[in-house]
């Protein structure tokens, strides 16, 4: 967690008019005491009204408030809608993180906005991506960032298996799959896998430069020059 974000939540926590403790505080932070210790004197040293001290427990001064995030109803449907799915074919960073950002956007809201949660009818049915499935996707995207080969191996739709080395670019989710886009080391070309056909995969530890031609730009811009195809086409 980015320290911007752990101290946001401790305001957020401390919002709530109880008193807690740094050690309930590091809990749910999941840090050490003596971050918690360090960030609430941070905080307090850069105006904010948190009364108490270590021992004893901190709490927000009760005439504080933040300013409340201003969403109209038609951008607070797109964001708990956009939530809603991430949960639902996302990797398991991204479920954690879109569950953390619903209880963060409905803690900051004003009331009135609040109320609307439970009137949003758009859902999207949670567990639709298996949990082997979560962890690749964020394994993959990881390789992706970090620009490191990764190794699998690989079943096309007709069945026909091989082994594969390739330099992941970016991940697409479209149709109910997710696809991984990457030079394929094999084919010394683009290609779109789809992640659920793929196996054994293992994110090696050399690291690969982007190569003229070889790039995610030279991959769009392929794709954009082909007629659409279905992702199991793409092997």
């Amino acid at each position: 967690m980015r320290r911007a974000d752990r101290l946001f939540r401790i305001v957020q926590f401390l919002r709530l008019g109880r008193l807690l403790t740094a050690q309930s505080l590091a809990e749910k932070l999941q840090v050490s005491v003596r971050t918690v210790y360090r960030d609430v004197r941070d905080l307090q040293l850069s105006g904010m009204p948190i009364e108490g001290e270590a021992g004893v427990g901190y709490t927000l001064r009760r005439d504080f408030d933040l300013p409340p995030l201003m969403f109209t109803r038609s951008e607070l449907i797109a964001l708990v809608l956009g939530a809603r799915l991430v949960r639902a074919w996302g990797g398991e960073e991204n479920v954690t993180a879109a569950t953390q950002a619903l209880q963060r956007i409905e803690a900051a809201v004003p009331a009135e906005l609040r109320d609307s949660f439970d009137s949003i009818l758009l859902y999207a049915p949670e567990m639709q991506l298996k949990q082997s499935l979560r962890k690749r996707l964020d394994s993959l995207h990881a390789a992706c960032v970090a620009r490191q080969a990764i190794a699998f191996d690989y079943q096309r739709e007709d069945g026909e298996q091989s082994h594969r080395t390739a330099r992941p670019l970016a991940l697409a989710f479209w149709s109910g799959v997710w696809t991984l886009a990457a030079w394929c080391e094999l084919r010394k070309t683009f290609r779109a896998f789809r992640i659920d056909r793929m196996d054994e995969v293992v994110v090696l530890e050399r690291v690969f430069i982007p190569k003229r031609g070889e790039m995610l730009e030279d991959f769009l811009k392929e794709v954009r020059s082909k007629a659409p195809s279905s992702p199991s086409s793409q092997t």
